[in-house]
């Protein structure tokens, strides 16, 4: 079982994140999963969250106890979730948004740019995308393929290509990471 949560700042498609994750795992990689949310009542500009609970079997609790991966585009968010991530956890942050602290001992940071590759394919409006597809390589929860069919319905469809270069920028970009550190051994 996989606990994900997703975090920014109302407005940069948080929610979405894990309706496409949640969606993804349920009817693609034939997994369950439940997803939940939780803004300021500020909405937009405010820390916000989504949660997603994935898993090989039925979840009996749908909220988080404790997230394996944290998922932060805002310093917000990242100030506010981070303390709750487990000590064994994956935290992905956006280095143009997001200055962490260094990671705790067990923790495994990874950064991407994903505002500024965002910017590169015409709008930051993107980030989120450019971000799942990181998060896709990264944790390994959910496949690549069941994201890009997970995407039609829960995109605008007149943005459904673009989406999809936005995924597989952020995607690639994780793979290239990870055979980097995989390189340094």
């Amino acid at each position: 079982m996989a606990e994900i949560q997703f975090s920014g700042f109302g407005g940069q498609g948080i929610v979405r994140c894990g309706l496409i994750t949640g969606k993804a795992a349920a009817l693609f990689d034939n997994k369950y999963a439940t997803m939940t949310q939780s803004f300021g009542p500020e909405a937009r500009g405010s820390a916000c969250s989504s949660q997603v609970v994935v898993s090989p079997e039925r979840v009996l609790y749908p909220y988080l106890t404790k997230p394996e991966v944290l998922v932060s585009i805002s310093q917000d968010a990242y100030d506010k979730y981070e303390p709750q991530l487990r000590d064994d956890g994956i935290l992905l942050i956006d280095t143009d948004l997001v200055k962490a602290r260094p990671a705790r001992a067990r923790v495994r940071m990874y950064g991407i740019p994903s505002t500024r590759f965002a910017e590169e394919l015409g709008n930051r409006i993107f980030t989120n995308l450019v971000m799942l597809g990181f998060f896709t390589a990264i944790s390994k929860v959910v496949s690549a393929e069941a994201m890009k069919k997970a995407l039609p319905g829960l995109v605008p469809k007149r943005f459904l290509e673009i989406n999809i270069r936005a995924f597989e920028r952020g995607y690639s970009y994780g793979l290239d990471l990870l055979s980097q550190d995989k390189a340094k051994g």
